[in-house]
């Protein structure tokens, strides 16, 4: 595709589990994103950016994920017609002992997903060996050429992930036998066991090596798609992967693994105690520069080699974490023992260390620089593998003074969030100072929606309180500013001030415009909310499938498309 900052784009943020369709198997997957390809298509958006498609282990987060490049199987269009190894009879025989109905209403239930998905695929599977392989087809070649092709990583992730089955689908390695935990130890066991087990981990990793080849199939044809409709896609990449993930099994001296990635304390993300007072603790362990360094960072330009050939955008989560990293000595599950620790209490039981940035903080002059040098250099790696105008920087959270000089010097968008790009007078910076190598929007699927903001800044003016009230008007002051509306404040949510949001945004100067599905519709659906446990985040699916969005928001698509086509950003 040609794709240049000449041309002012739209776009839309679709988490993919939760687009909805009239078929699909209580999930979104890449049936449904072709779907939603065709709907972009025709009302004029120029991409569709998605959170990551890795696969993710038991807290079914996008970002913490078992593999840096093995897709989830839940994206997988699992019906007879995607799916070529897959009889009619088959799935319905096997829809028929699930119930469909149940999966399909509400939020996703990974649980039954994934064990009628995988059912698809295991009989897929077992066709596609008693036919495929056995005639030795074309496609059974292509199979072994693409497992050829990708056995650097796929021959760990095979035999990690036919571990995690043995372990009853537990991919804890601490819980497994030191024999197992990594892929060289593993490698010994397995050539010393029993011909039985043997024959079992064989056709486990051949089953995952199927499901692997058949998502990159249907991605990579997805990626055509769009190309042929004049929608880019957008991918994600995580800044880190499971401590318990197959890299790690693979390659742990390329990793940190004393220390867990994390963010530091931010008034906007206290979404809990912890949070607030200590930060945010991913889990991930560090990426070991140096290491990497050694090779010339192969495992990256691989990881990014790879994904480039699904997506026509890469954007790299939290920028920020390749210069400098706020990091924990202490994993996860240990930071309710930390809650309500002092400092000092909390050194006591870490040998003195505190939770910090890594390689440094910001407090001399030769410590920005290293930061600098650090992120400049991995981020002049990441370019030569995405290519120039094909990477989005993630720039969010406590930003420091070279990160946005670096990343523009290699012209490399970052993002705007309209209330966080304050200008000297303490008003957002106006949409059309924005460098035009950015990406605009209001939210991330991190934060809550523009009809939940608005609704709780009108609940605040209303409460009584003159400070809460005052500090609400300011808010819906700030974001009115930025979209140029003069409106008498404080105002109840309306149609007037939905379609005036948009229109500022789309209006900006940045290339790329892109607001959450929900924000295009002005619903409150909230897909993550920073440091929450539990089935409220990860989980929320859109109410409406794709086909029936026009016929349910008629007026409001009219007034986008035209909106869309005043501010230069319809693709005809």
């Amino acid at each position: 595709m040609k794709l240049s900052p000449d041309q002012k784009l739209s776009g839309l943020l679709v988490p993919l589990f939760a687009l909805r369709t009239e078929n699909d198997l209580g999930v979104g997957d890449t049936e449904s994103l072709k779907e939603m390809i065709d709907w972009a298509s025709e009302h004029g958006f120029g991409l569709v950016q998605v959170l990551p498609i890795n696969e993710t282990g038991g807290d079914n987060s996008p970002y913490n994920i078992i593999s840096s490049l093995a897709l989830d199987p839940t994206t997988i269009a699992t019906n007879p017609k995607t799916l070529k190894d897959l009889p009619t009879a088959d799935y319905q025989r096997i829809c028929m002992q699930h119930d469909l109905g149940a999966l399909r209403e509400g939020k996703v239930n990974y649980r039954g997903v994934r064990a009628l998905k995988g059912e698809l695929l295991e009989t897929a599977w077992k066709n596609f060996k008693t036919r495929q392989i056995k005639e030795k087809t074309r496609r059974a070649k292509e199979f072994a050429a693409w497992s050829k092709e990708n056995a650097a990583w796929m021959e760990p992730y095979t035999l990690f992930r036919a571990l995690v089955r043995w372990h009853g689908e537990n991919e804890n390695t601490d819980l497994w036998p030191k024999k197992q935990r990594t892929y060289a130890a593993a490698k010994k066991w397995l050539a010393s066991a029993s011909p039985v087990d043997k024959r079992k981990v064989r056709a486990w990793r051949d089953f995952f090596a199927y499901v692997q080849w058949v998502a990159y199939r249907q991605w990579s044809a997805l990626k055509a798609y769009g190309e042929a409709r004049k929608v880019a896609l957008v991918g994600d990449v995580p800044v880190g992967v499971s401590i318990f993930s197959a890299d790690v099994f693979a390659q742990s001296e390329i990793f940190d693994l004393t220390r867990s990635a994390g963010a530091p304390p931010e008034k906007v993300f206290a979404a809990d105690p912890f949070t607030a007072k200590w930060g945010q603790n991913w889990g991930f362990p560090l990426y070991h520069w140096e290491e990497m360094a050694k090779d010339d960072y192969a495992w990256w330009r691989r990881r990014l080699r790879t994904t480039m050939k699904i997506f026509h955008f890469l954007r790299v989560d939290h920028a920020l974490g390749f210069f400098r990293i706020y990091t924990f000595p202490w994993r996860p599950d240990r930071n309710a023992e930390f809650l309500p620790l002092s400092e000092d209490e909390a050194k006591a039981r870490t040998g003195g260390v505190l939770p910090g940035f890594i390689p440094g903080d910001d407090s001399s002059e030769q410590s920005r620089e290293t930061n600098r040098a650090q992120g400049d250099r991995l981020f002049r790696m990441i370019v030569e593998e995405t290519g120039q105008h094909r990477l989005i920087a993630e720039d969010l959270g406590e930003m420091s003074p070279y990160v946005r000089p670096v990343l523009q010097a290699q012209e490399i968008p970052g993002f705007k969030i309209p209330l966080w790009e304050i200008a000297p007078d303490g008003w957002p910076t106006p949409g059309r100072e924005y460098e035009r190598l950015s990406l605009a929007t209001y939210a991330t699927h991190d934060h809550p929606t523009l009809r939940a903001y608005w609704d709780g800044w009108y609940a605040d003016s209303q409460s009584g309180d003159p400070d809460r009230a005052g500090r609400a008007v300011r808010q819906m002051q700030e974001i009115c500013r930025f979209a140029e509306m003069n409106l008498a404040l404080p105002a109840p949510w309306s149609d007037e001030i939905h379609e005036g949001l948009l229109r500022g945004l789309s209006a900006s100067n940045s290339w790329l415009a892109v607001n959450m599905i929900t924000d295009i519709f002005g619903t409150a659906e909230r897909f993550n909310v920073p440091g929450a446990i539990g089935d409220q985040n990860w989980t929320e699916r859109f109410p409406v499938p794709i086909g029936q969005w026009d016929k349910h928001w008629p007026d409001k698509l009219v007034r986008l498309g035209r909106m869309m086509r005043e501010t230069g950003r319809h693709m005809a």
